[in-house]
């Protein structure tokens, strides 16, 4: 009775990359801090010391990216941008003053907040990824004028800063609207959770089950 009145929102290879690319982020985030500032230094014992730090940080970034692009196309399709994206950007302000999410326009298996958010990691890390690249000191530093280098180095922070804000957001947001979190730790959410958030995406998953409920 229960797999009745819930919706399948995420597979399990959907959920496993999502933590998978979750874990990449702390850890490189972490690597990166404690190679920022010398206030952050201490990090450094997070990640098995100063050396490790260093030698892993390029690695993990390179592992998250190639993560989030497997969960770039297995979620972009859903996240392209639709009418009812912009009008949910303009209501917000409202629902989050007057707490009533009644004002908002119907969406989609993601709204236009979501959407947004997902913009913003594929630029950051595309970003991290080119800045990176041209002062991996390991690898391909030596060929690159250093004053590229140290343009690179300002992109990158810059970059990381802007997406350590969104994943703070996204991950505020998953614990604000109660289910959502569940979602892609169970893989399931009930009809009344997806009525109320995502009533486009609920149609489209009752249509879609209609005729299998008749063979």
């Amino acid at each position: 009775v229960m797999k009745k009145l819930q919706l399948q929102r995420y597979n399990a290879g959907q959920r496993s990359n999502h933590w998978a690319t979750v874990t990449c982020f702390v850890l490189a985030a972490v690597s990166g801090f404690a190679l920022f500032h010398p206030a952050l230094f201490w990090l450094t014992a997070l990640v098995g010391g100063p050396q490790w730090a260093r030698i892993l940080h390029p690695y993990l970034g390179l592992a998250m990216f190639v993560l989030f692009l497997g969960m770039f196309f297995m979620f972009v399709g859903a996240n392209l941008w639709r009418d009812e994206d912009s009008a949910w950007l303009e209501s917000a302000g409202k629902m989050v003053s007057e707490g009533n999410q009644a004002v908002m326009p119907p969406v989609g298996k993601y709204n236009g907040g979501q959407k947004l958010i997902f913009w913003v990691f594929t630029l950051c890390l595309l970003v991290l990824l080119a800045s990176g690249l041209l002062f991996w000191q390991a690898w391909f530093a030596s060929s690159v004028p250093i004053w590229l280098q140290r343009i690179a180095v300002l992109a990158h922070a810059v970059s990381a800063f802007v997406l350590i804000l969104a994943v703070i957001v996204h991950a505020y947001a998953a614990l604000w609207v109660k289910g959502t979190l569940g979602a892609m730790v169970r893989g399931r959410v009930s009809v009344g959770w997806a009525k109320h958030h995502h009533p486009l995406w609920y149609r489209e998953q009752v249509q879609q089950q209609t005729p299998k409920a008749h063979k």
